[in-house]
């Protein structure tokens, strides 16, 4: 009983005819493609424009705008032009976008349902248009030279004898011949892609996640999303093999549809068969076809997997254009066809009837692209210029960080400043000096630390998140592995090869076992990694910045033991961070009741209380990963007097240290690397401004975030002494310190002053009150001060000098 016929439920040729049409007929115009963007209105009604200056040109450069105007204004055949530039050997990809193929359809209106048959039989719907493509391919503009590419020679000569063959089978009357044509698949130079259609109101279109991808949807073109966690090194795959026989010289072609194939070893071709000989087919290379190739395992995302799960995952193959798109470690959305692949071999009797199935790529969208790749939007470039002119863009960027989070000022500008990064030299022998600024948070259970690591994590476009505990060192820098496609021994990159030219956050640092901690060392001032394992021997990149988080050794911070003794941590390790800040949880009716009220009023109406800027500025993490972008495209550099100014103060900086050393009062030890800490905090307040040098200013600001995360670590040891003070004494110990660290001096003042130590009031006035005091308390004190001859003030009251004794200390008490 011969089996039942069932009949195709579309017209094919129908549907050929309409895609001719369709890349034929398609117009766009990407003047309103711009204008309908939103945020991209650059063009008014007057199609004045912001940036032109008309003024500046004469009557023949106007005549020109206004063609290309007019040139740009009217509709454009958009794949047509893409057919051009293919046959022009300028593009080697189409892509067919389906949004562009609804509308012609609702246009024309033909009732063929080409976007729905395509999204369901997508694999045959790419070589029903690659067929379309073929027919409509203009002649090239320009003949091929022998200056071109030797696959354009040979691409170009297939093609004229495949015209020759049409002509001779026209003029001749014998069909026969065009059987002689080269495949198909040889003469095409492009790969032919599909872009999936953007979620709208009338249709909805979501990213399926690794597990929500059934047998329903094979053949059908999906939208996954997932982290890609294995890229494999792309290789070369054949498409079609070519032979040339040793007898009759034919030569013969061997599509290559499956993983695994039988090369042909006898001469099929006629000549050999009228013969009765058997030529023997030698591989040609040269003639074959061959397309890049790459595997890529794609994991769900931690949100996507159900309680008690672990998360899935799904091989995508790459062809072509699509190579080299993804890094592991990218969160992407890709596009394909869900197919099966049967087992073959061996594996097939093993398996019966059971296949794998993989996604063939076809379009990836990428979540958070490198600051490079990214496209900042002309309303947030307006918007980030408006607050770049009124200067107070460093005060609301760090409010934006983590808004969510009570408090923590000082620790968010810090991050901020890790975001943004100092500038990486490179000197003329080699060596390079690291700009990357490392950052290290310690203290109590419950001041958000693990918090503020995962926002800085979401906001970095390359940010990892780790924890001790569940980090090995091999999980840190790279494993040896077996790659599944080669078969060979191949390193696969670590949390911290992952976060190259980007932050990686270590949670729990202090849980680490010993020998795994010692693997950060190298990366932390070298930023490489060096291997010799399994007969590799290598130094993989990690330019990367490091942020740690910590707690005590005792859970608690113990504040009768020094700092020293509370954290757990090697002396080699804490140099090597250029800022460490301690959040303690201690007890203050103030504090407390203010901390109590932000975080129900985060809990009652899912977003943070108002943050004391003007008009309410909070800037979205995109809108501060898009100002860190346009920040990092500038390297400023360290005028001569800024850099005398940093070398008196390293100096006055390591006598301080010297001093508290002698009294025991001392925590990790100002070492040349606090030095190139200071300079990288300061170039990345350069940046921050969008400014190509330091000012005194930067290096003031840098000095006092790294002095405020010493006091954070002295406070509480010295915590005792300070319970009884007033207001006024206090205020005298802080300008004490500034003035010991040598912050806040002024321009001209001569740094061996036998009379005293001179300040800028202003800047030290901008201190006291960053530091919670009130101006009537400062005032308060400068007058008690000033009247017991302890310091005065000088040049009209800009300057405060510190009356210096005969032994060279600094005269006048703690205490009135």
């Amino acid at each position: 009983m011969a089996l039942l016929q069932y009949r195709a439920p579309v017209d094919y040729e129908k549907q050929q005819t309409a895609l001719e049409s369709f890349i034929q007929d398609f117009k766009t115009s990407p003047e309103q493609t711009i204008t309908l963007a939103l945020g991209n209105i650059n063009i008014d009604e007057d199609d004045l424009s912001d940036e032109y200056d008309f003024m500046d040109e004469d009557d023949e450069t106007q005549q020109q705008r206004l063609q290309e105007k007019a040139r740009r204004r009217a509709p454009q055949h958009k794949y047509k032009d893409i057919l051009q530039q293919l046959a022009d050997r300028k593009a080697n990809e189409i892509v067919i976008d389906l949004d562009d193929l609804h509308s012609y359809e609702q246009d024309v209106d033909e009732g063929l349902k080409l976007v729905e048959s395509v999204e369901k039989n997508t694999k045959h719907y790419v070589e029903i248009l690659s067929r379309a493509v073929d027919k409509l391919m203009p002649q090239p503009s320009s003949n091929v030279t022998f200056k071109d590419d030797v696959l354009d020679v040979l691409m170009a000569n297939r093609q004229q004898r495949n015209r020759d063959l049409e002509e001779a089978a026209e003029r001749m009357t014998d069909p026969t011949i065009v059987n002689d044509q080269f495949p198909a698949q040889l003469t095409r130079r492009y790969t032919l892609v599909f872009k999936p259609r953007t979620d709208t109101p009338d249709n909805p279109v979501k990213a399926l996640s690794v597990r929500q991808v059934r047998g329903e949807h094979l053949g059908h073109l999906i939208t996954i999303r997932g982290i890609a966690t294995r890229v494999s090194d792309v290789k070369p795959v054949v498409q079609v093999s070519a032979y040339t026989c040793d007898r009759c010289g034919c030569e013969i072609f061997q599509p290559v549809t499956d993983k695994q194939y039988g090369p042909l070893t006898l001469c099929p071709s006629q000549d050999c068969k009228d013969n009765q000989a058997k030529g023997q087919l030698h591989p040609s290379s040269r003639a074959s076809k061959f397309l890049p190739f790459q595997e890529v395992k794609v994991q769900e995302l931690a949100e996507q997997v159900p309680i008690g799960q672990i998360p899935r995952t799904l091989t995508v193959l790459c062809y072509g254009t699509l190579v080299r798109q993804v890094s592991p470690g990218d969160v992407v959305d890709i596009a394909g066809i869900f197919l099966p692949t049967p087992y073959t071999g061996f594996k097939a009797m093993r398996a019966g009837l059971l296949t794998d199935t993989y996604i063939e790529a076809h379009h990836i969208r990428q979540h958070k692209k490198a600051y490079e790749d990214m496209e900042i939007d002309p309303l947030l470039v307006r918007r980030i210029a408006k607050f770049t002119q009124s200067g107070n863009q460093y005060e609301y960027l760090a409010k934006s960080i983590a808004p969510e989070i009570f408090g923590h000022l000082d620790v968010k500008k810090a991050l901020l400043l890790l975001l943004v990064g100092g500038v990486t030299k490179e000197v003329g022998d080699g060596m390079r000096i690291r700009g990357d600024i490392n950052i290290c948070l310690m203290g109590d259970p419950g001041v958000a630390k693990s918090q503020l690591l995962k926002y800085i994590s979401k906001v970095a476009p390359r940010g990892v998140y780790t924890s001790g505990r569940g980090s090995s060192g091999v999980g840190l820098t790279a494993a040896v592995m077996r790659d599944p496609v080669t078969d060979e021994m191949v390193l696969e990159g670590g949390a911290l090869v992952l976060a190259d030219n980007g932050i990686c956050c270590i949670d729990e640092f202090d849980k680490m076992d010993d020998n795994d901690r010692t693997a950060i060392h190298e990366v932390m001032e070298q930023q490489t990694i060096s291997i010799s394992k399994a007969g590799i021997s290598t130094t993989l990149n990690a330019r990367a910045s490091i942020l740690a988080a910590a707690n005590p050794i005792y859970g608690r911070y113990n504040t009768r033991l020094s700092a020293v003794e509370n954290i757990n941590l090697p002396a080699a390790l804490l140099s090597r961070f250029d800022v460490m800040f301690l959040l303690l949880d201690t007890p203050s009716r103030e504090t407390d009741a203010q901390l109590a009220k932000h975080v129900a009023y985060v809990h009652m109406h899912q977003r943070h209380p108002d943050l004391g800027t003007s008009d309410g500025i909070v800037f979205t993490p995109a809108e501060v990963r898009a100002y860190v972008a346009q920040a990092r495209t500038y390297r400023p550099v360290v005028p001569a007097s800024i850099s005398e100014y940093m070398v008196k103060t390293y100096v006055r900086l390591r006598s301080q240290s010297k001093r508290a050393e002698k009294k025991n009062e001392n925590f990790g030890h100002t070492t040349p690397r606090t030095l190139l800490g200071v300079v990288r905090l300061a170039q990345a307040l350069a940046r921050l401004r969008f400014a190509n040098t330091v000012t005194q200013d930067d290096v003031d600001e840098a000095l006092r975030l790294v002095e405020a995360s010493k006091e954070s670590l002295a406070a509480e040891d010295r915590g005792s002494n300070k319970r009884g003070l007033n207001a006024s004494s206090k205020i005298y110990n802080l300008v004490k310190g500034l003035a010991d660290s040598g912050a806040c001096r002024a321009d001209d003042a001569d740094e061996d002053d036998e009379f005293g130590i001179e300040l800028n009031l202003r800047r030290v006035k901008e201190r006291v009150i960053a530091k919670g005091f009130t101006e009537n308390q400062w005032l308060t004190a400068l007058d008690e001060y000033t009247e017991i001859d302890v310091w005065q003030t000088a040049g009209n009251g800009t300057r405060l000098v510190f009356i210096v004794s005969n032994n060279g200390e600094m005269e006048g008490s703690t205490e009135l």
